[in-house]
């Protein structure tokens, strides 16, 4: 099919798939978790080969990481779809009630999105996440992964759709786009897609907004900070420092900036640069950072890169004004930390730092929807409107209104003789008729 008759199959698909039971979107999750159990040996072998052309390709250490897709990582996956099993559906649920008279009742109710495309990078492990969240919210998806992990993705998708087909879900539902071109199609098809979720680089999303009138939902860099504040214990502030940075480099919550205070900077920075050095992480600094300690210098775009790597840029500040200053002009809105004994201090930084996730005394790396007990997520969105930080199941679900009635017509209410009111009382009821 081409990428026309494609959308049109997902939209189809997410009619019917908006009105599945929980039931049956649950056992269809099961009968996933299954096959990617019973096939794991297929999945690894279609995963060697994608990880043999990429090392071939000399892809980056830290992407093949991420493009890794082993027993131990399905094993993984597999549990967060049994957490997944687990949450309760976000489709179907009365978020507010309104009785507009008697006998005239309107209810807000949670409802599917529709028709998602998602653009992802080369993480398998990703594939999985997102189609089973899709599921389990009433969405059909169109899925398109980096190239590298093309063996895999074919792999992953093609057991999924079998497995949930056989389970009872409308067919179509989960689709497979594989090259750019589809993703350039699908950008014109605000006629069958809802939303497209993008994840990448800064220019790509960039590319997807500009070219499309689809709703578009993402982040584009993840430039995370952590600062250390002259209250901070130092050897909290040193673990939550290298976690931050080198528990898992090549994704979007590793911290790329740390800010220290200076009142803290001449005990605080010659410990984390040994422990940070320990993980050969190559450190960037300002010419404060550089005074205390022997660091490479840092530039003015260093400030503004993610750099997905064992690199850090390090930068001594005044102060907490100074450091909320910093993070609001060259973060990407992403995820934040403060590390300080001073509440208020924390207080002030969680209101005045203009970041999706703002953290206090904890690692960045806790920005995650499977962490957040989201059952894990589809990205993590940097926007103002509708979802933002990790979209988990509530991120992709919308609502529509139900009035229910039993006669009423708007002239009685119109007019300076009207012959009834509305009450407009809030009420406790699940009534979805």
């Amino acid at each position: 099919m081409n990428t026309l008759e494609i959308a049109r199959a997902a939209k189809s698909a997410s009619i019917r798939l908006a009105a599945v039971k929980t039931d049956v979107k649950n056992a269809a999750l099961t009968e996933i978790a299954e096959a990617l159990q019973e096939h794991c040996d297929q999945i690894v072998s279609a995963n060697k080969g994608d990880l043999a052309t990429a090392e071939k390709n000399s892809l980056a250490a830290p992407l093949l990481k991420r493009l890794k897709f082993d027993e131990n990582k399905i094993a993984e996956t597999i549990a967060g779809i049994n957490s997944l099993i687990e949450l309760d559906d976000p489709v179907g649920k009365t978020i507010a009630a309104t009785e507009l008279d008697k006998g005239l009742e309107l209810y807000k109710v949670s409802c599917p999105i529709g028709v998602i495309g998602v653009v992802f990078e080369s993480r398998p492990d990703a594939l999985v996440q997102i189609s089973t969240l899709c599921l389990k919210s009433g969405n059909a998806v169109l899925l398109k992964g980096g190239s590298e992990a093309a063996n895999t993705n074919r792999a992953l998708a093609d057991l999924i759709a079998r497995a949930s087909e056989q389970a009872g879900l409308p067919k179509g539902w989960i689709q497979l786009l594989e090259t750019r071109q589809d993703v350039a199609e699908m950008l014109a098809l605000d006629e069958y897609i809802d939303l497209i979720i993008p994840r990448g680089s800064n220019e790509f999303v960039r590319y997807i907004i500009n070219n499309t009138n689809i709703p578009v939902l993402g982040h584009a860099d993840g430039i995370c900070h952590v600062y250390i504040d002259g209250d901070a214990d130092i050897d909290m502030a040193v673990n939550i420092t290298v976690d931050s940075k080198c528990q898992y480099v090549a994704v979007c919550n590793a911290a790329e900036t740390l800010l220290v205070d200076a009142k803290t900077a001449q005990a605080f920075l010659p410990k984390v640069k040994t422990a940070l050095e320990q993980e050969n992480v190559e450190l960037r600094g300002c010419p404060k950072t550089a005074a205390i300690i022997d660091i490479k210098p840092a530039t003015e775009g260093d400030w503004s890169t993610e750099y997905l790597d064992y690199i850090l840029s390090i930068k001594v500040v005044s102060g907490l004004d100074e450091a909320i200053e910093h993070i609001n002009r060259y973060g990407s809105g992403h995820t934040d930390a403060i590390v300080t004994a001073d509440k208020d201090k924390a207080r002030k930084f969680m209101e005045l730092v203009d970041s999706a996730n703002v953290f206090w005394n904890c690692s960045t790396r806790f920005s995650d929807g499977f962490r957040y007990g989201l059952g894990a997520e589809v990205g993590i969105s940097t926007n103002k409107i509708h979802a933002r930080g990790p979209v988990g199941l509530e991120g992709l679900v919308i609502y529509k209104w139900k009035l229910l009635g039993t006669g009423q017509i708007v002239a009685d209410y119109s007019g300076t003789d009207a012959k009834k009111k509305f009450t407009h009382k809030r009420f406790d009821r699940d009534r979805p008729v």
